[in-house]
């Protein structure tokens, strides 16, 4: 197991340089001038006195960024920035109480086109919001789909069976930025059903006087609508998906046999088919942790919850390189990450992968 661990973790570094290096080269050919956005185009402070852009304003700006300089220096640069954790410390609120001490280390992402901010500091503040709230969706999607794919497989051409298939297919079909407006029109709003927030993730007069009870429900009456907008698309598809395993798995010989020893139906489906039905949902993991972190640009953006998604939109608008080089490599860690996890899980879903060779 380690020695697998380790040759994979050794072969994701070079991935994981190939999916940045391509990343940074696309976000550079992008239309666009990011220093010709800072310095203002069009606005008096830009513009010198011939009518002109002033170049000055630009070019000190390109020099501040190195954009200057050619592509694969800008990348050699931000890749040592990235390199280089800085372990040193800092006295919160100053003075020299060992106590207050805190260390730094953490790679430096640089530092924001828009506020001169740093990346890294940006995106702790969005990261706790996007990934409670995707944690949550993700977990109620696989607390519902996989149970009901069962259910379905195992009551195949019933009238459950057939409502649910249409009804989770029709849930598939809909896209997000349809079904997220629609709840804010019919739900938030008081000409029709005022029953969750329009926007935010907390009220306006929220205390930090209130009880923990009363903070809870503050941010679940925030969050409880956006949630539901972010499960319900994967939960139709997880569902679908074990439903087509499920269904493939009690076809199989070994299901047959148990069946013929006179084991029960709940031992059977519980006990050998679900384990074998499990592995195409493991897949999906790959694919679900990237978007822990990444968020949902749609929905965030529709509820105007301050994460991850509506942070990475407005970095795309801005041309916003740091950032848009952040949120590319975490999500490249991530996806890594979760293809580690998926071969991980196989081997205790299915006793047959083995990691190792066993000796003869």
């Amino acid at each position: 197991m380690i020695q697998y661990l380790l040759k994979r973790i050794l072969l994701f570094i070079p991935t994981l340089f190939v999916i940045t290096l391509i990343s940074f080269c696309i976000s550079r050919l992008a239309p666009g001038d990011p220093a010709m956005l800072k310095a203002g185009v069009g606005s008096e402070g830009a513009m010198s006195s011939t009518g002109g852009l002033n170049e000055k304003i630009v070019e000190m700006v390109r020099k501040q960024w190195h954009l200057d300089k050619p592509i694969w220096q800008q990348y050699v640069i931000w890749t040592g920035g990235l390199c280089c954790m800085d372990f040193g410390g800092v006295f919160e609120g100053g003075g020299t109480d060992v106590s207050k001490f805190r260390f730094i280390g953490h790679p430096d992402f640089g530092t924001s086109f828009q506020d001169n901010r740093p990346v890294f500091e940006k995106m702790t503040e969005r990261v706790p919001i996007t990934l409670s709230m995707n944690l949550i969706a993700v977990l109620l999607a696989y607390l519902i789909a996989v149970p009901l794919g069962m259910y379905s497989a195992t009551h195949q051409d019933t009238l459950f069976d057939r409502i649910s298939t249409f009804l989770l297919f029709a849930m598939y079909s809909l896209p997000v930025f349809w079904v997220g407006t629609m709840a804010v029109t019919f739900l938030c709003s008081y000409e029709y059903l005022s029953i969750f927030p329009s926007t935010g993730i907390r009220s306006t007069n929220f205390s930090d006087t209130w009880t923990l009870w009363e903070k809870l429900m503050d941010y679940g009456a925030h969050l409880a609508l956006p949630i539901i907008i972010y499960t319900y698309g994967s939960f139709a598809f997880i569902s679908r998906q074990m439903r087509s395993a499920m269904l493939e798995t009690v076809r199989q010989d070994y299901i047959r046999t148990a069946r013929a020893k006179g084991l029960s139906e709940r031992i059977v489906i519980t006990k050998h088919a679900l384990r074998n039905s499990l592995i195409p949902i493991i897949t999906l993991l790959a694919g679900i942790l990237p978007g822990l972190i990444g968020g949902s640009v749609i929905v965030e953006t529709i509820f105007s919850i301050p994460g991850m998604g509506e942070l990475s939109f407005k970095a795309l608008v801005a041309r916003d390189y740091p950032m848009i080089m952040a949120v590319f490599t975490i999500s490249a860690v991530l996806t890594l990450a979760g293809i580690l996890v998926s071969d991980i899980l196989y081997s205790f879903a299915d006793p047959r992968i083995a990691f190792s060779k066993k000796n003869s």
